[in-house]
C-alpha cells in the first residue's frame, strides 16, 4: 500500500495563492472589513486554496466556519464564537448570540472564512455582515462559493478560480499515478497522459481521481484503453465532473462500495473520526475476514486507507497529542454517496416527513420528542438497522433531553437495530427494555452527563461490539455482569470521572480490542465484585490507549503485576500507570514494594507514549534503567508526574525517538540524566519539548541539541544557567521560579531562535534585557514584583546605540502586574513593528510618554492601572491603531469619554474604542 501524505496539496495554485494573500494583506482600504468571494465550480479547489491561505496568514484572530447549503444563522454565529475562542461555546440564549459575537471580534483584526456558501438572499447576508463590522481595520471575510450570485449579494468583486494549466494538471496526474515523467517519456505514455489531462479540463478533483485510477494501470496499452473507452470528456460543468466520480466509484470492489455508501448518512462538511467510522462499518458487518489471523480492525483500517487514497475522503488529519484521526468528504463526493446509497440510507434533519418507507439506515439531528417527529409507521415494512445521531457536540442539548418514554418507544419500534447512537442527547436513564435489541452491535451513549447507571439488562446484548460511554462524567458503575457481552470489542470509559472500578469478569471478554481504562477498586470491601490486574492477562489484542488506575491498592504486587502481561500487548500505543492518591504513611508504603509492582508492568517494545503517575517508589525497575533503548525504542513521549520519592529518572536520554518529556511535582528529583553514559551519542537526540514543574532539587538538565520548547515552573534557579546553548529554542516559559536578580543578558543573547518568551511570578527578578532576541515575536511578563524594565536605561528612544536593531520581529507584548513599571521602557519604544500591547494591573504606571513611537500599533488594552490618569498627545499620531480598550481605570475612562472628556480629541480617530465593561 502506498504511504499516505497528510499535507495539503495545492499543485498549480501558487499564483492564485499569491494573489489572494496580497488581497488579504492589503491594509490600504476604506472600510475596516473587506470581503473576497472565491467563485468556481465544485472540484476546482476553492476550499483547498482558502485553507492554504488561511494557514499562512497572520491576523489577531482567525476563524473558519463551514456554511454549506443548510443555512442556519444561529449555528453560524455559534460556530464563529467557538472558533474564535478555541472551544465549544457555552449554551447561550439565541437573543444573546449577536452581542456575544460582537464582543468576541470587537476591535480585533480578524480573518473569517465562510466556506461553501449557497444562500443567495441579500437580507440574510446583510444580517450577518452587520454583526461582523466591529473588527479592526484590515479585517477580511473570505467566502468560497460555487454561485456567482453569492458574490453579487456581497457587493464585492469576486476572485474567479480557473482550472489548472495543462502542465500543472499533468504534474498532479503523475503524482497521483505514482509515475515520474522520465519513466514514461520514451514509451509514449507521456503523450497519452497529456491527452488524459486535456479531458480533465483542469479540474483538480477529477485529475486526482483519474490519477488514482491510473495507479493500478502500468502499461501504455492500459492507459490508452482507459483514455479511449472509459474516461469521458470533462467540461467545467458539475454533471460531467460527477460522471468521472461515478467512474471511480464503479471501479471500487463491492465491499468498499457499501462502506462508501454508508458515509451518505453524515451531513456535508461533517468532520468525522476515523475510529468511529471503522467501528460503524464493523457493526454493520461490512468487514470481510479472509482468514482468522487477520484482525477485523486492521482490515477496516485498510478499507479506510483505500478510500482515502482514491480521493473519496479528504482533509485527513492526525492530532499530534491525542493521535485522533479525522477526515471530511468533498461536497461532490457526498452527492455521489447519496446517489449510490439510494433510498436504503436516509438523512432526517429537522424535517423528517419525507423518510422513505424502504429506509434501513437512518441518521438524524433530532432530540426532544424524537419519536413524535419520526413517522415510524412508514418504516415498519423494512426493518431499521441504523439509528445514528449526527448532531454536532452541544447541538441537541439546547433542544431539551430525550425522554425515557421516547427511548422505550424507539426500542419497541425498531427491534432489529444494529446501531443505536444516542451521544450527547441528554439521556438520564436507559430503559431496561434495551436488552430486547438482540441484534444490536453498536451502542453510543457518550457525552450524556446525567447518566449515572446502566441497567444490567444491557448485558443481554450478546452481539454488542462497541459500547461507548466516553465523557459520561457522572456514571458511577458498569453493569456487574459485563462479562456476558462476549462479542464486545470496544469499551470506552474515558472521562467517566465517578467510575470507581471495573467489574469482575472483564478478562473473559476475549475479543476486546480497545479498553480505555482499567480501574482497580480503592475500597477493598468491593474486591469480590471487581477486577484484579490478572484479568488483563489474556487481553492481548487491546490497542490505542490504556490507563491502569489505583495501582496503590495492589497488595500481591509481584504476582498481580506479572499476571497483567503488559509485555504481551503488542498493539498498545499509549500506557498510563496511575497509583492513585491513597492516604498512607511512609511505613505502609515501604511495606509495599512499588518498585516490584512497576517492574512487573513492563510494556511491549511497540509502546509510543508512557505516563507514570503518583508512583510511590524511590527508584525505577530494571526495564526502565537497564537497556532502556532496546526495551522501548519507539517511545516518543514520557510523562512522569507526582512521584514524590524518586531522586533520579531512568536514562531517558538513550531513547532515540523521544520528542516530549514532562516532569511534574517531583520534589526529591536530583538528576534527569546520569552523568556517566555507556554511549558516545549525545543524550536526547530527538527531544523537542521539555516541561519541568515542581522539581526544586533538580539543578541540572541535559544540553539537548534540538530542543524547541522549554517550560520551567517552581524550579531551581540553577537551571537557568543551563539554557545558554539552546540555540534552537523557540519557546521559553518560566513560572514561579526564584530567578537571579538579573536574568543575564548573555543568557538571552544565546537564544538566537527564540520566538516566544513568557515570565510569570518570578519575584526576585529585578531587570530584564530582551533586546538581543532578534526573532522574538511574543513577549509576556506577569506578576514580577521587583522587576524594573527600565533599570539601567538612559537617553531617549532615538538613541540606538547598543540596540543593534533587535526585536525587529516583536509583534505582541503583555506587561501585567508589574508594580515597578512607572513608564514604558525605552527598549520597547524603539521597536517599530509591535502590533499589540496589553498593560494590566500596573498600579504605579503614570504615563505612556513617547507611545507614538510604536507606529505599527493596532491594538492597545489598558486594564486596572489607576495611576494612569491621562493619555499622551502622541496618541493622535498612532495612525495604525484600530482598537483601544480601557478598563478599571476610573479617571482615564472619564477623560476619554466622548461626551466632554479632556482626552477624547486624542483618540477620536480610533475606529473601535471600549471604555469599561458595560
Amino acid at each position: 500500500m502506498r504511504a499516505f501524505k497528510c499535507e495539503r496539496d495545492i499543485t498549480g495554485r501558487d499564483d492564485d495563492k499569491k494573489r489572494v494573500m496580497k488581497i488579504l494583506q492589503d491594509l490600504d482600504v476604506k472600510e475596516n472589513i473587506s470581503i473576497l468571494p472565491i467563485v468556481g465550480i465544485g472540484g476546482l479547489g476553492k476550499t483547498t486554496l482558502a485553507k492554504s491561505v488561511y494557514e499562512d496568514s497572520k491576523f489577531d484572530l482567525k476563524m473558519w466556519v463551514c456554511v454549506s447549503d443548510d443555512f442556519d444563522m444561529k449555528k453560524i454565529m455559534k460556530d464563529i464564537i467557538a472558533c474564535a475562542k478555541g472551544k465549544e461555546s457555552r449554551e447561550v440564549a439565541p437573543e444573546q448570540l449577536p452581542s456575544e459575537l460582537r464582543a468576541t471580534i470587537d476591535g480585533k483584526r480578524y480573518l473569517l472564512v465562510l466556506d461553501d456558501w449557497w444562500n443567495t438572499e441579500r437580507e440574510t447576508w446583510l444580517g450577518l455582515k452587520t454583526l461582523l463590522v466591529g473588527g479592526a481595520r484590515g479585517s477580511k471575510i473570505l467566502i468560497t462559493t460555487r454561485l456567482p450570485s453569492v458574490a453579487m449579494i456581497t457587493g464585492a468583486p469576486p476572485y474567479l478560480l480557473e482550472g489548472l494549466s495543462e502542465s500543472a494538471s499533468l504534474d498532479l496526474l503523475l503524482q497521483m499515478a505514482d509515475r515520474k515523467i522520465e519513466e514514461i517519456q520514451e514509451s509514449d505514455m507521456l503523450a497519452i497522459g497529456k491527452e488524459i489531462v486535456r479531458k480533465c479540463s483542469g479540474v483538480p478533483l477529477v485529475v486526482r481521481i483519474v490519477g488514482s485510477l491510473l495507479f493500478f494501470k502500468k502499461s501504455k496499452h492500459e492507459w490508452s484503453q482507459f483514455k479511449d473507452n472509459e474516461l469521458p470528456d470533462v467540461f467545467q460543468r458539475e454533471d460531467s465532473i460527477k460522471s468521472v466520480l461515478k467512474l471511480s466509484y464503479d471501479h471500487l470492489p463491492s465491499h468498499l462500495k457499501q462502506c462508501f455508501a454508508f458515509c451518505s448518512l453524515f451531513p456535508k462538511d461533517y468532520e468525522l473520526k476515523k475510529q468511529t467510522l471503522v467501528d460503524l462499518w464493523l457493526a454493520e458487518g461490512f468487514i470481510r475476514q479472509s482468514n482468522t489471523s487477520q484482525h477485523l480492525e486492521d482490515i477496516a483500517h485498510g478499507y479506510f486507507m483505500d478510500l482515502l487514497w482514491s480521493n473519496f475522503f479528504q482533509d485527513f488529519q492526525k492530532d499530534p497529542l491525542t493521535n485522533e484521526e479525522t477526515y471530511k468528504m468533498h461536497d461532490l463526493m457526498h452527492d455521489l454517496a447519496c446517489l449510490v446509497a439510494g433510498t436504503e440510507y436516509w438523512v432526517a434533519l429537522d424535517d423528517a416527513k419525507s423518510i422513505h418507507e424502504r429506509a434501513r439506515h437512518l441518521s438524524h439531528r433530532l432530540n426532544s420528542n424524537i419519536m413524535g417527529k419520526l413517522p415510524i409507521s412508514r418504516l415498519k415494512a423494512s426493518p431499521l438497522r441504523t439509528f445514528l445521531s449526527v448532531a454536532r457536540y452541544g447541538e441537541t442539548r439546547s433542544r431539551g433531553p430525550i425522554s425515557e418514554a421516547d427511548l422505550r418507544l424507539l426500542i419497541q419500534s425498531f427491534k432489529k437495530l444494529r446501531i443505536l447512537d444516542l451521544h450527547d442527547t441528554c439521556v438520564g436513564e436507559v430503559p431496561r427494555s434495551i436488552g430486547k435489541l438482540k441484534h444490536l452491535t453498536y451502542l453510543d451513549l457518550s457525552d450524556n452527563f446525567e447518566l449515572k447507571r446502566l441497567p444490567n439488562s444491557i448485558t443481554r446484548l450478546q452481539n454488542l461490539q462497541t459500547l461507548n460511554l466516553n465523557c459520561c462524567v457522572h456514571l458511577k458503575e458498569l453493569p456487574k455482569d459485563i462479562r456476558k457481552l462476549v462479542n464486545l470489542r470496544n469499551l470506552d470509559i474515558y472521562e467517566c470521572n465517578e467510575l470507581g472500578y471495573v467489574p469482575y469478569g472483564l478478562g473473559q471478554l476475549s475479543y476486546l480490542h480497545r479498553l480505555t481504562r482499567f480501574i482497580l477498586p480503592k475500597d477493598k470491601a468491593l474486591a469480590k465484585d471487581c477486577c484484579e490486574l490478572g484479568e488483563l492477562n489474556g487481553l492481548n489484542d487491546i490497542r490505542g490507549n490504556l490507563s491502569i488506575e489505583n495501582l496503590g491498592s495492589v497488595t500481591d504486587v509481584v504476582a498481580e503485576s506479572k499476571a497483567a502481561n503488559l509485555i504481551g500487548k503488542h498493539y498498545l500505543e499509549s500506557l498510563q500507570l496511575k497509583w492513585g492518591d491513597f492516604d498512607t504513611d511512609d511505613a505502609i508504603i515501604g511495606d509495599r514494594d512499588d518498585e516490584a509492582l512497576l517492574g512487573g508492568l513492563q510494556p511491549h517494545s511497540n509502546l509510543q507514549y508512557l505516563t507514570i503517575w503518583e508512583y510511590k517508589g524511590e527508584s525505577f525497575p530494571k526495564w526502565l534503567t537497564e537497556n532502556l533503548a532496546p526495551s522501548l525504542p519507539n517511545l516518543v513521549e514520557v510523562r512522569i508526574f507526582f512521584c514524590g520519592r524518586c531522586k533520579r529518572l531512568p536514562p531517558l536520554g538513550q531513547l532515540p525517538r523521544l520528542k516530549f518529556l514532562s516532569i511534574w511535582r517531583m520534589p526529591e528529583l536530583e538528576d534527569i540524566e546520569p552523568s556517566h553514559s555507556s554511549t558516545s551519542t549525545p543524550p536526547f537526540p530527538s527531544l523537542l519539548e521539555l516541561w519541568i514543574d515542581g522539581c526544586m532539587k533538580l539543578k541540572a538538565m541535559p544540553q539537548t541539541p534540538h530542543l524547541e520548547k522549554l517550560m520551567l515552573a517552581e524550579s531551581n534557579p540553577a537551571l537557568i544557567n543551563m539554557i545558554f546553548e539552546l540555540n534552537k529554542l523557540k519557546s521559553l516559559e518560566i513560572r514561579y521560579t526564584e530567578l537571579p536578580e538579573c536574568l543575564l543578558e548573555e543568557c538571552l543573547k544565546s537564544l538566537t531562535s527564540l520566538e516566544s518568551l513568557r515570565i510569570d511570578r518570578c519575584h526576585r527578578l529585578t531587570s530584564l534585557s530582551p533586546q538581543h532576541l532578534s526573532n522574538l515575536v511574543d513577549l509576556r511578563i506577569w506578576n514580577c514584583k521587583e522587576l524594573d524594565l527600565s533599570k539601567g536605561e538612559s537617553g531617549n528612544i532615538n538613541n540606538d546605540l547598543d540596540f543593534h536593531g533587535g526585536l525587529q520581529n516583536l509583534r505582541s507584548v503583555d506587561l501585567s502586574l508589574l508594580p515597578k513599571l512607572a513608564s514604558l521602557p525605552r527598549w520597547l519604544l524603539r521597536v517599530r513593528n509591535v502590533e499589540r500591547l496589553h498593560i494590566g494591573g500596573c498600579d504605579n504606571l503614570k504615563d505612556l510618554q513617547d507611545l507614538e513611537a510604536l507606529q505599527s500599533l493596532q491594538r492597545l488594552t489598558i486594564l486596572a492601572c489607576p495611576s494612569l490618569t491621562s493619555l499622551p498627545e502622541g496618541m493622535r499620531r498612532l495612525a495604525s491603531l484600530t482598537y483601544l480598550g480601557i478598563f478599571d481605570c476610573p479617571e482615564l475612562e472619564r477623560r476619554c469619554n466622548r461626551d466632554g472628556g479632556e482626552d477624547w480629541d486624542k483618540i477620536a480617530h480610533i475606529p473601535r474604542i471600549r471604555l469599561g465593561w458595560g
